[in-house]
């Protein structure tokens, strides 16, 4: 199981915000580089990247936190970008700057097209993230919930060639309530890509209760205010997770 640290950014710091609300932000720390070299240190085998002002703008807004984070890992380990992002071009420049994976969301629902452009034009490399309630896809940073169901569009997006679903259940997101592992199972077995879960998760509990169904296909997990707020240790999750796969 890759668990993998979440850094949102938000006007260049990194933040948490509670159920994707911008107006309910816990600022973490001034300096992205130095917390994305601290995941690196601390073992994080990926980073998962937000940028928060981008989901909104639909553009790239924290390009220097984004190019600070690629400077301090050097190429170490792989890392995922989404937010804003909605044109092969801005793809092609963060793919060019250091990033390796890039996270559709909003763009995915709106514009299915130009996900599957992105699919064609850089495989491998672009992964779609469902963001739900109740099975339902939500977008535009969780403003808007869509009639669409959340597994209808993930396997079409599978057909389209992305390389892995990045779920999120934005009911629990922050809360520190716990991970929706029935959701997140339910998704994962209607699959034959990789989902990643994100969202509610609180303690080295979650983690257990995940490694248990990850034969299922769910192949990492998410971790944000948990890992910020000191109710999950990293390394130790880390840890946990490798002994339970073995």
């Amino acid at each position: 199981m890759l668990l993998i640290p979440a850094i949102d950014l938000k006007d260049g710091r990194c933040v948490r915000l509670k159920q994707g609300d911008m107006n309910d932000a816990t600022v973490f720390s001034e300096d992205p580089g130095a917390t994305a070299a601290h995941w690196l240190e601390q073992g994080a085998r990926r980073l998962h990247l937000v940028d928060l002002n981008g989901a909104v703008a639909g553009r790239p807004k924290n390009e220097p936190a984004i190019k600070a984070i690629v400077d301090a890992i050097g190429g170490k380990i792989p890392i995922q970008l989404g937010g804003g992002i909605r044109d092969l071009d801005t793809i092609e420049r963060y793919l060019d700057d250091g990033i390796s994976y890039i996270i559709i969301g909003t763009a995915a629902v709106k514009n299915p097209g130009f996900l599957h452009d992105a699919c064609g034009a850089f495989p491998g490399q672009i992964i779609v993230g469902l963001d739900a309630k109740d099975g339902k896809v939500a977008t535009d940073g969780w403003s808007k919930l869509t009639g669409h169901d959340v597994l209808d569009l993930a396997r079409k997006f599978e057909d389209y060639g992305v390389e892995a679903i990045v779920y999120t259940d934005i009911g629990r997101d922050g809360m520190l309530s716990g991970v929706n592992i029935d959701a997140t199972v339910r998704l994962a077995r209607e699959l034959r890509i990789p989902v990643i879960a994100s969202g509610g998760f609180a303690s080295i509990e979650d983690v257990e209760r995940l490694c248990a169904v990850e034969d299922e296909g769910v192949e990492g997990a998410i971790l944000g205010r948990a890992l910020y707020e000191g109710t999950l240790d990293f390394r130790q999750a880390q840890e946990r997770a490798d002994a339970l796969g073995q």
